[in-house]
């Protein structure tokens, strides 16, 4: 899939980014994401104290050490958030009104610090705004991989996309 930077950073169509309109979006659509991440242990740390989440799973590496994991997790709001952001730059850059909502959100494998993401996302479905007319929902699932290929998440997420301005 070719994303170039043509969607605007205002109403008008003034500037560039690389988010797609509305209308550039097909059911079906699959977007194989070109930026990868690694996860760090510094990043579940500190994901976990901005969210003042204490769970030893994630932060306390000898208490990990005695579970079936044997070494701690990323903590899985950490996971999703890194999906949903690998995602932007190619579907929804300066394009996007809002999210709307995510649902049947899975955790099939876990992460651990190292582990390199990649994601994939597929356009389940777009619509006509009934409320608004310069803009469309589009449903997304977003998947991420690690460097293994395993499964690590997954989401269901509905955007309100600005339609192209006709001046775009």
């Amino acid at each position: 899939m070719e994303s170039g930077a043509h969607a605007p950073i205002d109403q008008e169509g003034n500037g560039t980014m690389a988010g797609l309109w509305f209308e550039e979006f097909t059911e079906g659509m699959v977007i194989e994401h070109a930026i990868t991440r690694t996860v760090s242990e510094a990043d579940n740390l500190f994901f976990c104290s901005m969210t003042y989440n204490p769970q030893p799973l994630h932060i306390d590496r000898h208490f990990a050490e005695e579970t079936e994991f044997g070494k701690p997790l990323v903590n899985s709001l950490l996971t999703l958030g890194m999906m949903i952001g690998l995602s932007v730059h190619e579907t929804t850059l300066g394009t996007t009104v809002a999210n709307l909502g995510m649902s049947d959100v899975r955790f099939p494998a876990p992460v651990f610090h190292g582990d390199t993401l990649h994601v994939r996302s597929t356009v389940k479905g777009c619509r006509a705004s009934g409320s608004r007319p310069r803009a469309g929902i589009v449903d997304f699932v977003h998947e991420a991989f690690n460097q293994n290929g395993v499964l690590v998440a997954r989401c269901d997420r509905a955007a309100l996309m600005h339609r192209r301005p006709p001046q775009a």
